[in-house]
């Protein structure tokens, strides 16, 4: 809800910058599933190494569609179960590459569901713990919506101070992760 027109003079005679919302506990992650204004677009972050399925590999898909499945880390799997959202933004980074870089955008599509490859023995996906009526592995379905003509590199990511607290940096191992409006900016700005 947006700050009342008394909080934002009290916060201009105070000094303090107006809150879009109530300060929040619940760890490094917590804006990642706090409550959404109307409209709100939320920013995150998948990879895939490209010889297993590539932006190009995405680009080629019916309606360039995509279920993200196989995702076997729980704090990945919270980011697409409750975090991601239709019509959020998403980074598609290639991981395992010479050139690890942020290398197009992707749109969420379907929000998180079921991941049936969980339950399929010839899945590499397969978890023979997992169980249909109460599922552990939740997937999303992506869009791709743009590929850079100039991907943005690990390398020059690391470089820019503004992105030093980026998850991908943080916690270089999580398949998905949030990424904040800021980021979203100077990495946009970084690929054109």
């Amino acid at each position: 809800m947006p700050a009342k027109k008394s909080s934002k003079k009290s916060a201009k005679k105070s000094g303090k910058p107006a809150t879009k919302r109530p300060a929040k506990s619940g760890g490094a992650w917590a804006d990642a599933f706090a409550a959404r204004y109307a409209g709100e677009r939320r920013y995150w972050l998948v990879k895939s190494e490209p010889d297993v399925f590539s932006f190009d590999d995405l680009l080629r898909k019916h309606n360039k569609t995509t279920e993200w499945n196989g995702v076997r880390n729980f704090a990945a799997r919270n980011f697409m179960k409750d975090g991601m959202k239709l019509g959020d933004r998403v980074f598609y980074y290639h991981s395992m590459s010479d050139a690890q870089a942020i290398v197009g955008i992707c749109e969420v599509v379907r929000e998180g569901y079921p991941d049936d490859t969980a339950f399929d023995p010839s899945s590499a996906g397969y978890d023979p713990k997992s169980d249909r009526t109460a599922p552990t592995w939740y997937m999303v379905d992506l869009r791709a919506v743009a590929q850079f003509t100039r991907p943005v590199t690990l390398v020059e990511i690391k470089q820019r101070k503004e992105l030093k607290g980026m998850a991908l940096l943080r916690i270089g191992r999580l398949s998905v992760s949030p990424v904040t409006a800021t980021e979203w900016k100077v990495i946009c700005e970084m690929a054109s």
